[in-house]
């Protein structure tokens, strides 16, 4: 069944998709319920004792044990590269909840994690700036639309875009407004800053280049459609898909187009650029691998529905969500599928990897915690509704939001 785990991404584009996603929640809260007392056959081809906690079990007013200090996750995927690698440390059995912050509504932003303080968007219209270790909230920031665009925090600034047209950039330690750019569409793409430049794409079409510090355009891209995915920039080069059907390399500097690749259908997924290969999911329900310098197909692997989650890649793996309710590990080098993991419902959630665990939401409200070589489940964490989010996992915590309206903190025992 494809439509119901791309209702919360045709929302962030389309008002009317509203109902759609209420009708959509409907049947995951059904389906989820039937996963409560799941067997581990019906919850994952390869599961290891998992551990099922629920937010009802925990209480977020409990004094946090563990401090949030040292390292960073600043943007979307971890880095520049989206290659899905957090520092971690991770948190690998006996999960509970650290803590819970409400926002107004859905939060399938991803967050960053920067010196302390998780910064995250919501469907409510605000950027949030959230004390790590307690969860309090230090600010919010807000737009005028949904914030589904996941933040980039550098040199103390924090970049976000929102439903509302607009690029922002906002002091990270008091969330006052630097300046403010204006697109032509609505921005699901998450910033990408690097060396003094943001890129980031748009529902117009276009891939922009801003000057960090002042929003100033250096140039943009026309593509052929819409753009909702999030740039990849490694060694010069920008790297991003469009609903046109096309993966684009870009010249960083000038804008000027290396080259462009064909898939079957959109590309909803933010590509990740590994040892010059570059992965990629499509609608065409595939994973790609392209020479990032060429951009001549290497592999592909077909999955049996569409593939809008973004590859992590680390130690030869490549590791992918996909709407036919499959994780799956792929040979980085083949292609080869080396294990797949089925929760219940669609991945459309990015996986995180930490020291050989992979962490990814799904559709059926659990954050899972797969072993990177088995696929085998370590454990599972229930949230109220579908996680698209993807995690950032840092410190023995792994930050998470949910379609509940929650940011999650979780730990260990």
């Amino acid at each position: 069944m494809r439509f119901p785990w791309r209702c919360v991404m045709v929302i962030a584009t389309v008002m009317a998709g509203c109902l759609l996603v209420a009708a959509c929640g409907g049947e995951k809260e059904e389906e989820a319920a039937a996963t409560q007392v799941a067997t581990p056959a019906e919850t994952g081809e390869a599961e290891l004792s998992p551990t099922s906690v629920s937010p009802s079990a925990t209480t977020e007013e409990a004094t946090p044990t563990v401090t949030a200090a040292g390292g960073s996750v600043p943007m979307f995927r971890g880095d520049p590269a989206r290659t899905g690698v957090n520092p971690g440390p991770g948190v690998e059995r006996s999960p509970k909840l650290l803590w819970r912050f409400e926002t107004g509504d859905r939060v399938v932003s991803s967050p960053a994690v920067v010196d302390g303080v998780v910064y995250i968007g919501s469907f409510d219209s605000y950027v949030y700036a959230l004390d790590a270790a307690t969860g309090d909230e230090r600010w919010r920031f807000k737009t005028d639309s949904w914030v589904h665009s996941s933040p980039a925090v550098v040199d103390g600034v924090v970049y976000v875009g929102s439903q509302d047209t607009y690029v922002y950039a906002l002091d990270a330690a008091t969330g006052e407004e630097h300046w403010r750019f204006k697109t032509a569409g609505s921005l699901h793409s998450s910033p990408a800053t690097l060396d003094g430049v943001l890129y980031i794409g748009g529902s117009d079409g276009y891939v922009h280049a801003l000057d960090a510090g002042t929003g100033d355009e250096i140039w943009r891209f026309e593509t052929g459609s819409g753009i909702f995915p999030s740039p990849a920039v490694v060694e010069g080069v920008v790297y991003i898909g469009s609903d046109d059907g096309y993966v684009y390399a870009l010249d960083a500097a000038t804008g000027e187009e290396r080259w462009r690749f064909k898939t079957g259908d959109k590309v909803w997924s933010s590509p990740a650029v590994v040892d010059g290969l570059l992965y990629v999911g499509s609608d065409d329900d595939r994973v790609y691998a392209l020479d990032a310098a060429l951009g001549e197909e290497i592999w592909t692997f077909k999955t049996d529905d569409n593939v809008m989650s973004s590859p992590a890649v680390v130690g030869g793996l490549v590791y992918v969500g996909s709407g036919d309710h499959y994780v799956y590990a792929l040979d980085s080098a083949t292609g080869e599928q080396l294990w797949r993991f089925g929760p219940s419902l669609a991945v459309q959630s990015s996986p995180t990897v930490v020291k050989g665990v992979v962490y990814v939401g799904s559709g059926d409200g659990y954050v899972h915690a797969l072993d990177g070589a088995t696929g085998e489940q370590l454990w599972r964490f229930q949230t109220d509704q579908a996680g698209w989010s993807s995690p950032a996992v840092l410190d023995g915590i792994v930050y998470v939001g949910s379609t509940d309206s929650y940011v999650y903190a979780i730990t260990e025992e």
